[in-house]
């Protein structure tokens, strides 16, 4: 969406490449993503989208309103990821439901809950943060655009769908499942 050049490096989880001492050492928790910067690593998918949008139309330059993305970037890693993308990870990613199956109930009213919150604040907004598309809108997108692979069934949720319909109409939007693809 910056229109700047990148290189992407796979890192196939389930074989374990995030475990190597290689990688360690590139981000002792083991996690992906990781944006490498002139040489220095930056781990946490949240913390890259900061340093990239600095200074850009996605992120406000208002300080009340640049706390705002700060509040719903906190949601999205505290109230909606260990819920919705824990539960795409089991069921999608390691195609291990049946194992999970307890864990996977409890978590279902937290992931509901988050998508509540969502859905209300979208009720009255286009978007998360001063009613213009931001880093907030692009980390809450990321793992609701694919609730359903986690067994979250979005139908009941219009105004996600129709913040879904303004996220993909964004100059430079690859979709996730794309991007998986490529």
């Amino acid at each position: 969406m910056l229109g700047i050049p990148y290189t992407s490096v796979e890192i196939d989880i389930l074989k374990g490449e995030s475990r190597t001492k290689e990688f360690l050492k590139i981000n002792p928790n083991g996690r992906i993503p990781v944006l490498e910067i002139n040489g220095q690593c930056l781990p946490e998918s949240n913390a890259a989208l900061w340093y990239l949008a600095k200074n850009t139309r996605y992120l406000p330059s208002d300080h009340y309103a640049e706390a705002q993305v700060l509040q719903w970037m906190f949601f999205e890693q505290y109230s909606h990821e260990p819920y919705i993308a824990t539960s795409r990870y089991w069921i999608s990613i390691l195609k291990a439901e049946e194992k999970y199956k307890q864990q996977l109930e409890q978590k279902r009213a937290g992931g509901h809950a988050a998508l509540n919150v969502m859905e209300g604040h979208l009720a009255s907004n286009n978007y998360f943060v001063a009613n213009k598309f931001s880093i907030a809108d692009i980390a809450l997108y990321a793992n609701t655009c694919v609730a359903d692979e986690g067994n979250f069934d979005l139908s009941g949720f219009p105004n996600i769908n129709i913040w879904f319909k303004r996220i993909e109409a964004q100059p430079g939007y690859i979709s996730i499942r794309q991007r998986c693809a490529l």
